[in-house]
């Protein structure tokens, strides 16, 4: 296993264990949560997949709610500067869409956001291991931004399989685990206490929070601890 990478304080990378785990919820959250303490807190979606054209042009509706929750709230263009338009994997949408992601328009954009914020709350694309493009993965964006990783585990059937993979793999990766969101996707489902309580014991990184299902932000931040962020 690589050695984990020293990370910067002023930011975090959010991550899920699938696609439709509640990045953006949990993100959201985490900017509320953050403002309360006095901090400026900006959010990023660097790539997204599946945005809608508008007159001001292709925009994505989890970008525009991170754009909502910041302050500073940042420019369009900073907080998304990879907007595809197809909802399919970002490396597929790119290549429809003929655009090639590369490192340094995301390490400009987050540069800029940085140096008017206390901490910026940078929303990654799908799952951990899900390409952003053919040569670059979450992990080499995380890594080139300095960032540590908060892991949005989706409580649902099959959850501690996910979240476990995902935490081994981030930490392969050569990234921090900084801590894990569990967000009650499904609120029928059966033992959630219980692999609640495995996961508090085998993921080896704070739980920050478990946000309800339903609600709204301000609430989703209450349940937040990010003192450590």
């Amino acid at each position: 296993m690589m050695n984990e990478r020293p990370f910067d304080a002023r930011g975090v990378f959010v991550t899920g264990t699938d696609t439709g785990v509640g990045k953006t919820w949990a993100s959201v959250a985490l900017l509320h949560a953050l403002r309360a303490r006095g901090l400026a807190a900006t959010g990023m979606k660097p790539v997204a997949s599946g945005c809608a054209m508008t007159p001001a042009g292709l925009r994505n509706e989890d970008a525009e709610a991170l754009i909502a929750a910041s302050d500073p709230a940042p420019a369009y263009a900073d907080c998304n500067p990879f907007a595809l338009a197809e909802p399919i994997a970002p490396h597929v949408a790119a290549a429809l869409a003929g655009v090639s992601i590369t490192l340094p328009p995301l390490q400009a954009a987050h540069s800029r956001l940085a140096a008017r914020a206390d901490r910026v709350v940078v929303e990654g694309a799908g799952g951990w291991m899900a390409p952003l493009a053919h040569e670059l993965m979450q992990a080499d964006l995380a890594r080139a931004l300095g960032l540590p990783v908060i892991l949005v585990v989706g409580l649902r059937l099959g959850c501690i399989n996910h979240a476990l993979l995902s935490a081994r793999a981030i930490r392969a990766d050569g990234c921090t685990l900084a801590g894990w969101i569990a967000n009650r996707i499904d609120p029928a489902m059966a033992q959630a206490e219980a692999s609640l309580a495995t996961l508090r014991e085998r993921l080896g990184a704070p739980l920050l929070g478990v946000l309800g299902h339903g609600g709204s932000a301000h609430d989703a931040a209450r349940s937040l601890d990010v003192g450590t962020l």
